[in-house]
């Protein structure tokens, strides 16, 4: 695995229209699932720096001088996009001064691009919460858009560095391979999770539950991006007390206190799940990452 390379240039250094035939790419990735695909993909031919960390919310990152450092000598930014980094991105590429990677330029890569959204609301009220206008931004929870976005990442790095291209694409081979084999393993280890009901503090998991089969019985936020209340949580549980959920869900980076509420008084199992490479011990890369995630639901339903 490649050592995190974090990359600051002097104000006023100029600016190269792409990378040197002879230099390793330089990959600046938004989310840790991407810098982990990405490192996947190019081994030790390109440089990955990761902007953010499994027990951050990506929502809300501050672009400091270290990222905007970090992203002025980016030849590639991978990104979920969506709208997902919205609140930092924008200025982050704009104050990095950096050709390359700016929007509509092919070092610019949107993972979001390459699989079906769900959630599309049909209109946009802020009334309604913290809607994402393209739909449910957190594609990475399912392995099957893991995969489509590697193809398309592929595709994107060989467009870069031709003299690549053959490496990013043996690489890809073999990653894609291996990938579908531990989903297959996955698919057969969740079998049991099927049909099971779970409050989720945050829609975050959205794409993850449903590949297994599992029914979102409620969310903790009243609304989506809203802290969770004591007032909506007491009605919740009285709608759990006519169909009880099996577990209460959510993320390694979300404040535990709402969901232990909610778990004591229901008496339910409160289970954290790490949201990507990182979110916990176990979650090293993103196939033990997944792992961590199947071990914890499976563990709760027991």
């Amino acid at each position: 695995m490649l050592r995190t390379v974090i990359f600051g240039l002097a104000a006023g250094t100029a600016i190269a229209l792409g990378p040197s035939p002879a230099a390793a790419l330089n990959i600046f990735a938004c989310e840790p699932e991407w810098g982990a695909l990405a490192r996947e993909l190019v081994g030790d031919q390109a440089n990955v720096y990761t902007a953010t960390t499994a027990l951050q919310d990506v929502h809300r990152i501050e672009a400091r001088p270290s990222l905007i450092a970090a992203a002025r000598r980016a030849d590639l930014l991978v990104c979920t996009g969506a709208g997902l980094e919205a609140g930092w991105l924008p200025l982050l590429t704009r104050e990095s001064g950096n050709a390359r990677i700016q929007p509509g330029t092919a070092g610019y890569f949107e993972a979001a691009h390459a699989v079906a959204l769900v959630d599309v609301p049909t209109r946009l009220d802020r009334s309604a919460g913290d809607v994402h206008p393209q739909g449910d931004p957190h594609i990475h929870t399912d392995p099957r858009n893991i995969a489509r976005v590697a193809q398309a990442l592929t595709d994107r790095l060989a467009e870069l560095d031709p003299a690549g291209a053959d490496r990013y694409r043996a690489r890809h081979r073999a990653f894609a391979e291996r990938w579908q084999q531990a989903i297959a393993r996955w698919e057969a280890v969740g079998a049991p999770l099927r049909g099971l009901r779970v409050v989720e503090q945050h829609r975050g998991f959205t794409y993850l539950l449903r590949w297994l089969g599992i029914e979102v019985a409620g969310y903790l936020e009243p609304k989506p991006g809203l802290e969770p209340t004591t007032g909506h949580m007491s009605r919740l549980l009285e709608q759990q007390r006519a169909r009880p959920a099996g577990m209460v869900i959510r993320a390694s980076y979300h404040d535990p206190r709402a969901s232990v509420w909610f778990a004591e008084r229901a008496k339910l199992p409160a289970v954290v799940l790490p949201f990507s490479v990182g979110g916990d011990a176990a979650s090293k890369d993103l196939f033990s990452w997944y792992d961590a995630m199947l071990d914890a639901l499976l563990k709760a339903a027991k």
